[in-house]
């Protein structure tokens, strides 16, 4: 039986080898080619929309705060108009001071001014009386003169009334000057009197500008004074803007009139403004230049709040790769680019970075094809088996 066996077992046997030998030979047929080539993926250069971005942040602020400040010191505040949030137009009042001293000095420089007007009177009713008798004694000093030159009045006679006449001249002269005074002094006490209405008028505290109530530091029954604190601070017209800190590396791409999308903290909503004024000062300490951006809706802001703006610098048409398709190499853009299967190592040339996406201005067109990863271990001539990204090149 073992003898039968073994002749089946060689038959077998060389079945199995001969149908092995068969699938070798096979193999061995296929191209060296399909079996030896990696497969990489690659990414297509397309040409589409990108843009230049600077991200800015900073706070919301008044455009231009006012500060109320009493123009009257020393009075203590009667009574407030106005609180804060609330909506004011120009000129109308806020606080009212108490006035009862100054009508009380009213009173008293009104009654000096009567008094003073009175003695006016007075001096020029005894300078009219000194002038008739001055112009009387000067008459018959003049006759007298005349009639010592013919011997009817002695010539001591006629000195004598002329030093009469000279004597009332001169109290006229007097008269003058006291009536001079006394206009004076009424002048004095009318400016006075004027001082003290100004005063008056200034104990009603008035909004210098339209706008609304920031702060409030006037208190009912405080003493109100120009060289503390001021009683109220107003943003004129309501007006708010984004003051955004920006790096000085950034700063020289910014030029005013540039969009800029602003998103306050802790909100979705995106506000869209522009840049309004570029600080022309870096801080020399934090390296960072100041950009104000006006909001198209101040609505939802609130001075004071935190928010984050990005700035288009620059958008246009322009040809993209990934940016992980971009490698650098001693200081220059190496992108490994393919044609027909080889890689190449060509040098780019890029501009804008946007997101995941670099401009590439020179060295690759679109509808040419790069390896999409550029760490990807291939050398320049390799020969690969690209296979196209899923995900295009596109924002």
């Amino acid at each position: 039986m073992a003898q039968k066996l073994v002749p089946l077992f060689g038959a077998c046997a060389a079945m199995i080898l001969c149908a092995f030998s068969g699938t070798f030979a096979e193999e061995a047929a296929k191209p060296q080619q399909s079996q030896t080539l990696p497969s990489i993926v690659v990414t297509e250069a397309v040409q589409q929309s990108i843009s230049d971005r600077v991200i800015a942040t900073g706070s919301i602020e008044a455009v231009e705060e006012t500060y109320v400040s009493p123009l009257v010191d020393g009075l203590s505040v009667r009574s407030l108009n106005v609180d804060v949030g609330d909506k004011v137009e120009e000129g109308s009042t806020l606080v009212v001071l108490n006035d009862d001293a100054l009508l009380l000095q009213k009173s008293q420089l009104e009654a000096n001014l009567a008094k003073a007007e009175a003695s006016l009177a007075q001096l020029r009713a005894q300078l009219a009386e000194m002038t008739a008798n001055s112009e009387e004694a000067t008459r018959v000093a003049d006759r007298a003169v005349r009639l010592s030159e013919n011997g009817t009045v002695s010539t001591a006679e006629a000195d004598r009334l002329k030093a009469l006449a000279a004597a009332a001249r001169a109290r006229v002269h007097s008269a003058e000057q006291s009536v001079s005074v006394a206009t004076a002094d009424i002048k004095v006490v009318q400016a006075q009197i004027d001082d003290i209405d100004l005063r008056l008028a200034r104990t009603a505290v008035k909004a210098p500008v339209s706008g609304v109530i920031s702060a409030k530091n006037a208190k009912i029954g405080a003493i109100a004074s120009g060289s503390g604190e001021p009683l109220f601070a107003i943003i004129r017209d309501g007006a708010i803007e984004m003051k955004a800190d920006v790096a000085e590396a950034d700063l020289i791409k910014l030029a005013v009139g540039q969009p800029a999308s602003v998103r306050l903290a802790g909100s979705s909503t995106t506000i869209e403004g522009k840049i309004r004024l570029i600080a022309p000062t870096v801080d020399p300490q934090t390296r960072l230049g100041s950009v104000d951006i006006t909001l198209s809706d101040t609505s939802k802001a609130r001075a004071g709040m935190y928010a984050s703006a990005v700035i288009t610098v620059e958008q246009k048409q322009t040809v993209v790769l990934p940016q992980t398709a971009v490698t650098a190499d001693d200081g220059k853009a190496i992108v490994r680019k393919v044609e027909d299967g080889v890689v190449r190592l060509v040098p780019v040339v890029t501009g804008i970075q946007d997101g995941q996406f670099v401009e590439i201005l020179s060295g690759l067109k679109a509808g040419e094809q790069a390896v999409a990863k550029a760490g990807a271990y291939v050398r320049d001539g390799d020969r690969i088996n690209p296979v196209k990204s899923a995900q295009p090149a596109t924002n």
